[in-house]
């Protein structure tokens, strides 16, 4: 810590006070601090060193520059002079603190008061001997005549000068404060705009919920007599068909039953929008949910280009979940597997990972992957990629956007990981323990 000195005054009587305010003045002015700052100091070294004259300290006032690191403060000091007995009084200390960085007030070794106050000194304001040498030469050439009138008329001028500010400063704050009232009646405006869209959307939302699941409901039995119909044709109970009316049939056969799976897809989605889907949480092995699956998805693999395999787990204990959702995941991922790979393989494995504790599985294949500005568009509903495949191998749009649904429902989530022409994985993490405040309310469907 090092510290120079710049000036001393001594206070001997009343006039010295107003000759220590105009140092204070003087010096802050050629440290360069700012002219509201200029006069705080000004204010506070006066102040206090008017308390000290009354409470009969004497002494004197020091001006000094005190280092520490990488930072310059202005000290003053004022201290008593030998015998000095009297209290600094109150005011002129809070006065003090309220306009310097610091202010202490303490005793030297003989009992006389000393009072220290501080300012930092503007960051680009670095004062070194050189400059030291300047401050103290000006210092001396300009000193002043202590003058009580001359002082009095520029505290007046400071005065004035700063109520100016104030006054300035306070229609600012009055222009400030109306655009924040217009500001503050828009964001009101607008929050009321947003929940009544808001609300508007809740209403639309159930409508449409609502109409899904009526329509679904409404379309189900038509299509159900649709494809009993076509399978009695086809079964020829009401005699042979020709080769074009087989077709024909077959052509109806496999549209009801696209449109069977659409509807059954609208009303799953329409149901867990509501909230009026029960989860049933059972234990599960997983060796035993792979053995239905692989029973379930046998017609659909073409052993010929594609191999479906179920990977042994190593877990073997029973993790607690709904088995028939999560069979529906898999299923949609294992199909969607198989109608985007032409050759290779489809893996469905399963891993427990301890430390987050969860199940996961995962479907990977060796199809045509797919593109990373894709792979959040899969779960939008009614969304399909651009691809020949896709073409030949028509989807609802919907499955992948109900994996997600059913994941969140089961407390979990949905992953992909996919590489165009290489590949793609479709993961269920799920918690190895179901979390009950996860489970949905059952109102019926």
């Amino acid at each position: 810590m090092n510290v120079q000195r710049i000036l001393a005054v001594g206070l001997d009587d009343e006039q010295d006070v107003v000759l220590v305010r105009q140092r204070a003045r003087q010096v802050s002015h050629l440290l360069g601090f700012s002219q509201q700052d200029q006069v705080r100091i000004a204010t506070a070294v006066s102040e206090v060193a008017r308390g000290a004259s009354q409470a009969g300290f004497g002494g004197r006032a020091a001006f000094l520059i005190r280092e520490a690191g990488r930072r310059q403060s202005l000290e003053v000091t004022i201290s008593g002079g030998r015998g000095a007995q009297g209290a600094l009084p109150d005011d002129a200390v809070v006065t003090a603190h309220r306009l310097m960085d610091e202010c202490d007030v303490a005793q030297d070794a003989q009992g006389a008061g000393v009072i220290t106050m501080r300012k930092a000194l503007p960051p680009q304001a670095w004062v070194d001997n050189a400059r030291l040498a300047e401050i103290a030469a000006q210092l001396a050439k300009d000193s002043p005549v202590a003058n009580t009138y001359n002082e009095l008329q520029l505290q007046n001028r400071e005065l004035v000068t700063t109520l100016a500010e104030l006054r300035e400063r306070q229609e600012d704050l009055l222009s400030l404060t109306r655009e924040l009232e217009d500001t503050n009646r828009g964001i009101v405006a607008l929050y009321a705009e947003i929940e009544d869209k808001a609300e508007r959307l809740r209403k639309a939302d159930e409508m449409k919920s609502r109409f899904l699941s009526n329509t679904s409901h409404e379309l189900r039995t038509p299509l159900s007599s649709i494809r009993a119909l076509a399978k009695l044709l086809l079964d020829r109970m009401d005699g042979d068909l020709t080769q074009e009316q087989e077709r024909q049939v077959r052509f109806i056969e496999a549209a009801a039953s696209d449109l069977s799976e659409l509807v059954n897809d609208l009303l799953d989605l329409a149901k867990i929008e509501a909230g009026r889907v029960e989860v049933l949480v059972a234990p599960i092995v997983v060796d035993n949910l792979f053995r239905a699956l692989k029973g379930m998805l046998r017609p659909l693999v073409d052993d010929a280009r594609v191999d479906l395999i179920f990977e042994p787990c190593d877990y073997t204990e029973a993790f607690d979940s709904d088995e028939g959702k999560i069979s529906q995941v898999l299923r949609n991922f294992i199909s969607n597997a198989l109608k985007f790979t032409e050759q290779g393989a489809v893996r469905v494995s399963a891993f427990h990972d301890p430390d987050a504790d969860t199940i996961t599985f995962a479907v990977a294949d060796t199809g045509i992957g797919i593109s990373p500005e894709n792979l959040q568009l899969i779960f939008e509903e009614f969304s399909q990629i651009e691809h020949p495949l896709q073409r030949r191998s028509k989807g609802t749009g919907l499955g992948l956007p109900l994996c997600r649904k059913l994941a969140d429902l089961l407390g979990g989530r949905v992953d992909v990981v996919s590489q165009p022409g290489v590949g793609s994985t479709f993961s269920l993490v799920l918690p190895r323990l179901f979390p009950a405040k996860s489970s949905p309310r059952n109102d019926g469907t």
